[in-house]
């Protein structure tokens, strides 16, 4: 797999400079979803310009999601007609659009898409995430049908965990890949 064919689709406000998710783009050549608002995200937007770049990708790709871009994840997938171009997604710390306390802050990202995804799927929860109980990250993952890992007290697994490059999350997304189906990475 081509690195620019790995997506990266950072949650609200973007994946800052010390981001794991901004690490993997300048380590690996893997490449940013950017999207026209990142501090007033609108579902239909993001899932437009998540469209436009998988069609335009040129082959197969693979999603790495974190926060608000797992539930983007979730709701593309479930309105897409090219999700069938996704070999498979690591989706990390997800975060609870439905939750009282986020749900006024992200506008119109309610309900959560809840559906099986139709590719092979790792979602990683934390413990301590502060955006999404951990009970609440389980459900998702039987939802998704994707295989849960459990990273332990890691937080929203973000650049405040203190997870440099995060070769633990880059061995779960090489695992992934081993496993879905297409040509080998």
């Amino acid at each position: 797999m081509k690195p620019d064919n790995v997506l990266l689709l950072p949650g609200w406000q973007n994946s800052g400079e010390d981001h794991w998710q901004s690490r993997w783009e300048r380590l690996h050549g893997y490449r940013r979803v950017e999207q026209h608002d990142w501090m007033h995200p609108l579902r239909g937007d993001w899932s437009a310009r998540l469209e436009e770049v998988v069609v335009d990708a040129g082959g197969p790709v693979v999603l790495v999601a974190h926060s608000l871009g797992c539930i983007l994840t979730a709701w593309w997938a479930a309105h897409s007609k090219n999700a069938h171009r996704v070999r498979g997604a690591l989706l990390v710390a997800p975060g609870d659009v439905e939750h009282p306390d986020i749900a006024p802050l992200l506008p119109g990202w309610a309900p959560i898409a809840r559906q099986p995804l139709p590719f092979p799927a790792v979602l990683v929860g934390s413990r301590n995430d502060p955006y999404c109980s951990f009970e609440r990250v389980q459900g998702l993952g039987r939802d998704w049908g994707a295989r849960f890992v459990d990273a332990g007290a890691l937080g929203h697994i973000n650049a405040e965990s203190g997870l440099g490059d995060w070769s633990e999350g880059l061995a779960w997304l090489q695992s992934l890949l081993l496993q879905a189906p297409g040509p080998a990475a």
